[in-house]
């Protein structure tokens, strides 16, 4: 009875250690940090699944590519459909029209068709679980930061570079990340025009949010919008 009471407690406080959340912290265009908020912990204390992860980008890959390539079979090549000579009498083997795959000009016997890359497909419940472990793999990493009204940012490249600049003095991890990615809630011409010609400073909208462009990034900076967006 005592082991069972005690494993009781043990799996409670577990259950209340994940419904904490992590805490990040949250600036203003100033670079200055506000305070600390606690993430989502239906997002951001997920379970990871990093061969989930593989497969969700995998999928995702493979949806992006085009198959151009086609050839036609014997039956669409324009030409007469009469056969070629007699079928004895002749000495020779047996054919029927010219458009046969072994004739010059004749139709291809297995070439492809367009369709040799079908589209693959995931789950809804597999599709959001591969986007909770990304997203719960940079919180425990530690590499997500939150910004307060991004969207006021004047549009032009250096006052992005000065914002990025004084963030990556306060954070070391932040300094050290070849590719950011920027999560807002919506496109904002402002973001856009502020970040957009900045080298690996990605800018993703949380209505494309996906497990490819998220698992491309070293760190994320999320705009309280965008967080607010996520939970909904």
């Amino acid at each position: 009875m005592d082991k069972k009471l005690n494993s009781k407690k043990v799996s409670t406080k577990k259950s209340v250690r994940s419904a904490s959340g992590n805490k990040v912290a949250l600036y203003n265009l100033q670079a200055e940090k506000i305070k600390e908020i606690v993430l989502p912990a239906s997002f951001f204390t997920a379970q990871i699944n990093d061969d989930l992860i593989a497969q969700s980008v995998r999928i995702y890959l493979n949806n992006q590519r085009r198959s151009h390539a086609v050839v036609k079979h014997r039956g669409e090549i324009a030409g007469t459909t009469k056969k070629m000579y007699p079928q004895k009498g002749t000495g020779q083997a047996r054919h029927s029209t010219a458009k046969a795959p072994q004739f010059m000009g004749g139709g291809s016997a297995h070439g492809p068709r367009g369709n040799q890359n079908p589209p693959m497909r995931l789950t809804k419940k597999l599709r959001q679980a591969a986007l909770k472990s990304v997203l719960s793999k940079f919180a425990q990493n530690k590499s997500i930061l939150v910004v307060d009204k991004l969207s006021t940012i004047e549009p032009k490249t250096k006052s992005a570079s000065a914002f990025i600049g004084k963030l990556e003095k306060q954070i070391e991890s932040l300094a050290n990340s070849r590719k950011i990615g920027i999560i807002t809630s919506r496109p904002l011409d402002n973001v856009k025009r502020a970040f957009g010609n900045i080298p690996d400073v990605n800018l993703i909208s949380i209505k494309s949010l996906n497990t490819y462009d998220l698992s491309r990034q070293n760190y994320l900076i999320f705009t309280l919008g965008a967080l607010k967006q996520l939970t909904k």
